[in-house]
């Protein structure tokens, strides 16, 4: 790597902390005003809440890139990335030179959601005050996955306003580079790409070491993730989700799971061959995620065990919302998000492992630590949204005027508030994390997109 990208990463901010939405669109108007010559701001839609979809354009190279942060309203590692690049970029024409694209920056691609997890950017940065304030939509009210498709008995054609505004500006602009400024809560550093790219796999696996974060090695996020190396997996749509389930439970249930539409990525590689990259990465880790000592269970067993407690953690989801949800508004954001997460959809994975006999073979630490622990991470932030979902609405009710509504939401409250605080104690007690410093986190991301783009620059002289 160069000394000018070396400079670039060496400079990068040690934030405190993560701006709140109105402060990015600030920074934002601020910048093309202050640097006219080489910045625009654009306006390319409204989000649902009628809040402005703010885009930076900056350069003239002769290709087009795009790179958006908060594609899931609880990631912010690239807003803050972005907040950064966007300002070196406007005030560095020799930058601009050395990446050599027209740059397209969104920010904060879900504002709505964004400004709902605002609750927890400023701090403290632990598992409880994120789980506490935290929100992601359902997966048919996504941003990112609710892309048009027609894939066999599969039919989704109900964009979001957000969808269809980025929709248009790929279109428009057909990007030979995007990326997909996506993250993690909790583990280690991994990749989607759309494309193999062996020659720079030893670049990627050495920048989370840098920086003192470890590969996340443990299981992959979908068991329909095909890995291209450690760590590194092929780029999923929809269609590969869908012949997934397909080929292990059936058609009929994998019509019946996957209730959105497509991705960024796959929208934008059918049309136009463009390359994603997505880099995941965690605010908290635990240095077992890299443990590659074998376990004392099969991969079999595993998934077993993990899918028994899973269901059992479903069901009581599902049971707590039960004592409020006719109370509860039909528009409430955290409702509708609980009943689509909370559904047991494991089928596939339990059939694969039943029938595959590599799942006789022994699973290493790593694994066994993100299936039957950290696993449990990701539920412990729907009993956060329950909670949620029980309290907009305490704040609206008259217990004088409406006492059996009162009662039954608040019941649903403290329900809630209760299995939060058990799986978050369960999983203080399993787990021995680090809160990982912003300015490693943004450092991982762009370096790793660094190393992507001059790839892709010298791919494409070489045709």
């Amino acid at each position: 790597m160069d000394a000018q990208f070396q400079a670039l990463l060496r400079d990068i901010p040690d934030y405190d902390s993560f701006l709140t939405l109105d402060e990015m669109d600030a920074s934002s108007r601020l910048l093309a005003a202050e640097h006219p010559e080489s910045t625009t701001l654009m306006e390319i839609g409204r989000t649902r809440e009628e809040r402005p979809l703010l885009c930076l354009k900056i350069g003239s190279g002769p290709q087009n890139a795009l790179m958006f942060g908060c594609p899931h309203p609880n990631e912010p590692i690239g807003a803050m990335m972005l907040e950064y690049l966007t300002k070196k970029l406007a005030e560095d024409e020799n930058l601009r030179e050395r990446l050599g694209y027209t740059w397209y920056f969104v920010k904060a691609w879900d504002a709505d959601g964004y400004v709902k997890n605002e609750g927890w950017l400023k701090g403290p940065f632990n598992i409880y005050n994120y789980g506490r304030n935290f929100f992601r939509p359902a997966g048919f009210s996504q941003v990112d996955w609710t892309f048009p498709i027609d894939y066999k008995k599969l039919h989704f054609h109900n964009m979001l306003p957000e969808t269809a505004a980025m929709r248009k500006l790929i279109d428009e602009i057909q990007p030979r580079f995007i990326y997909a400024l996506h993250n993690s809560g909790f583990g280690g550093v991994y990749w989607y790409e759309s494309e193999p790219t062996p020659e720079i796999y030893d670049e990627l696996h050495k920048i989370p070491g840098r920086q003192q974060l470890p590969l996340s090695l443990g299981s992959a996020e979908s068991p329909s993730c095909k890995a291209n190396a450690p760590a590194i997996y092929q780029d999923l749509g929809i269609q590969e989700m869908y012949d997934y389930i397909e080929k292990y439970v059936g058609e009929d249930a994998a019509v019946r799971e996957l209730n959105t539409g497509d991705c960024s990525a796959a929208y934008a590689y059918e049309r136009y061959k463009t390359f994603t990259l997505l880099t995941e990465l965690p605010y908290f880790f635990d240095p077992s995620i890299e443990d590659q000592r074998l376990a004392d269970m099969t991969r079999l067993d595993v998934v077993r065990q993990k899918t028994a407690e899973i269901r059992v953690i479903n069901e009581d989801l599902r049971s707590i919302l039960a004592l409020s949800k006719d109370y509860l508004s039909k528009d409430n954001p955290y409702v509708e998000a609980v009943a689509d997460f909370s559904h047991d959809g494991s089928d596939a994975e339990l059939n694969c492992a039943e029938n595959d006999p590599a799942f006789l073979e022994k699973i290493t630490y790593a694994e066994k630590l993100d299936e039957l622990v950290i696993g449990k991470f990701y539920k412990m932030i729907l009993y956060g949204m329950l909670i949620r979902a029980n309290e907009t609405e305490l704040t609206n009710i008259d217990a004088s005027l409406e006492p059996e509504k009162y009662a039954a939401v608040r019941k649903g409250f403290d329900a809630a508030l209760a299995g939060f605080e058990k799986i978050t104690a369960f999983l203080e007690s399993n787990l021995n994390y680090q809160v990982v410093p912003i300015r490693k986190l943004i450092h991982v991301q762009l370096e790793s997109g660094l190393w992507v783009i001059d790839y892709l620059k010298e791919k494409d002289q070489a045709k």
